[in-house]
């Protein structure tokens, strides 16, 4: 199983910086216990407290692994293919890239679920990529998965 760190304890609350109420910008993760067959981790986060459906804030895959640990840096820019191989697909705000919690305010605390997955292959996928898009690409090459959970309410 896949460990992950991040600024925020796994079900503790989401510093405000990685929100829509702050800097919108994704946390640092830091990705341990990789298998060393894994050739790229791919991430979801999403947010099943929303309203209508579990809503999307940030798929991203083929992030190269060449060893363990893997520092995913914050602030990773908005656009879909990043200079080191990684891509970003469409989040449910209809935007490439992560987009932080932003709950309704009159809502109790939302939960917000940063999964990984180790993968070994590299996904050729083009265009609008989803999360429906994403996991079925992933399926079949999942040999490890973790995921860290955050907590959001707006004031």
């Amino acid at each position: 199983m896949l460990k992950i760190t991040t600024e925020f304890d796994n079900n503790d609350y989401i510093p405000e910086k990685y929100t829509c109420d702050g800097e919108n910008i994704n946390p640092e993760m830091v990705i341990f216990d990789i298998p060393k067959e894994t050739k790229t981790l791919a991430i979801i986060c999403d947010d099943p407290d929303a309203p209508s459906k579990t809503f999307v804030h940030w798929i991203i895959w083929n992030i190269t692994v060449k060893e363990s640990p893997v520092i995913i840096p914050e602030g990773i820019p908005k656009s879909s293919k990043l200079p080191n191989g990684a891509q970003q697909g469409i989040n449910d705000f209809g935007r490439i890239g992560y987009d932080g919690p932003c709950p309704p305010k009159t809502h109790n605390v939302h939960h917000y679920f940063f999964k990984v997955y180790a993968l070994n292959n590299v996904l050729n996928l083009d265009g609008k990529v989803t999360k429906h898009v994403l996991e079925s690409a992933i399926e079949p090459y999942i040999i490890s998965k973790g995921e860290i959970i955050g907590l959001y309410k707006r004031k």
